[in-house]
């Protein structure tokens, strides 16, 4: 069972949180960079001004969803087996309902379609690229 008092729980599940999705918008990040860089390379001069601004916009981004529970929107709790703490899955009311249908909306299901779509993007460019070449 969790040892500990309500107020490390939420401590807990909210550093898991905040830096499972900045870990996850850094990840989103990067593949869009890689992909701008690949498929767009007079992106790739020009792009680390921009770093200084996509990394505090990460964190910002992780740190709304993540303070969304403190708030009130969403709570945090022990998990099933009670032996670590996390968001709170079991919806009580319909603010708990909406939090977890955006966390995983904006915070998962987003995410990885940015990743897909950014690879993909760069598949298809090396494909055209190599193509164009053997033509050649």
């Amino acid at each position: 069972r969790w040892l500990f008092d309500q107020a490390i729980c939420t401590l807990y599940a909210f550093c898991g949180v905040l830096f499972g999705l900045s870990s996850l918008g850094s990840l989103t990040v990067l593949s869009a960079v890689c992909c701008l860089k690949v498929c767009y390379p007079a992106y790739g001069r020009c792009w680390h001004a921009h770093a200084a601004l996509l990394l505090p916009a990460v964190w910002g981004y992780a740190l709304a969803f993540a303070a969304a529970p403190l708030a009130r929107w969403g709570s945090y709790g022990p998990e099933p087996y009670g032996t670590a703490c996390c968001i709170s899955w079991e919806a009580s009311s319909s603010e708990a309902t909406l939090y977890i249908l955006a966390l995983f909306i904006f915070c998962y299901l987003l995410p990885c379609l940015l990743i897909l779509l950014s690879y993909a993007l760069i598949l298809w460019t090396v494909w055209v690229s190599r193509r164009a070449l053997r033509q050649h």
